[in-house]
């Protein structure tokens, strides 16, 4: 996968010279091309951005910048061009699963007031938001996405069960684990995890999938096709005794 970041502080994506991210890009799995849009400044005092137009508060960075900066990526037109933007579509696992299945992204981050209407009108295939707040740029927003969508690249991650069984990976989250030691400040591991039998662990998981999304997100039980067992047990835990 090749991705694409158009940004006016480039040493934010450095956190990706550490990490799961950097091994990907150390095998050309992925290859993470950063373009500072500076370079491609109005004038010689490296501006990128006005005053809007009408009045109002802040800036808004310029179009032929950005523009600019898209001319310079081979074979644009191949590219899924994204901008980060809380009036996006809220970004899930549906998405990054689709979003990784492509090629060539672009992702564009914008900051102070935001980026031309002009440019998401004619350049941007997809507004996309990582949640209902406003950050200070859409970098932020752009490192979850990169890290999220470069998980499912095959061979990014060591074990490809852990996107697989990953929470919202069959809509509901992922169950509690536990790991040494046995006793912790007098908590117990639940017995079934240290008894060795397959199937019965199986079902302690499952089970504790449904019930942490029954205590934590209810919301997404709305959207899980539940079988005949799953839904006697949130009968079950509806009453608080019973929890």
């Amino acid at each position: 996968m090749n991705i694409n970041v158009l940004t006016l502080f480039p040493e934010i994506f450095n956190i990706f010279e550490s990490g799961v991210i950097s091994k990907a890009i150390k095998k050309k799995l992925l290859l993470l091309n950063i373009l500072d849009i500076r370079k491609n400044s109005i004038n010689k005092h490296s501006h990128v951005d006005s005053k809007p137009y009408g009045g109002g508060e802040g800036m808004v960075i310029r179009a032929e910048p950005i523009v600019k900066t898209l001319s310079e990526i081979k074979n644009i037109k191949e590219n899924y061009i994204i901008y980060l933007s809380p009036q996006g579509k809220k970004l899930d696992q549906n998405k990054v699963i689709n979003l990784s299945k492509l090629n060539n992204i672009t992702l564009i981050c914008g900051r102070y007031e935001g980026i031309d209407q002009r440019v998401i009108d004619k350049y941007v295939d997809e507004e996309i938001s990582i949640g209902d707040f406003v950050l200070s740029g859409g970098e932020y927003a752009a490192l979850c996405l990169i890290d999220a969508v470069s998980r499912h690249i095959p061979g990014t991650l060591g074990n490809q069960d852990s996107y697989m069984k990953d929470t919202f990976s069959d809509g509901l989250l992922k169950g509690s684990v536990f790991t040494k030691p046995e006793i912790f400040e007098e908590m117990n591991v639940p017995k079934v995890l240290l008894s060795g039998n397959h199937k019965e662990i199986a079902e302690w998981r499952n089970n504790n999938s449904l019930k942490q999304t029954f205590l934590k997100r209810p919301d997404l039980l709305n959207d899980v096709k539940l079988t005949k067992k799953q839904k006697k047990l949130l009968e079950k835990w509806a009453s608080k005794d019973n929890l």
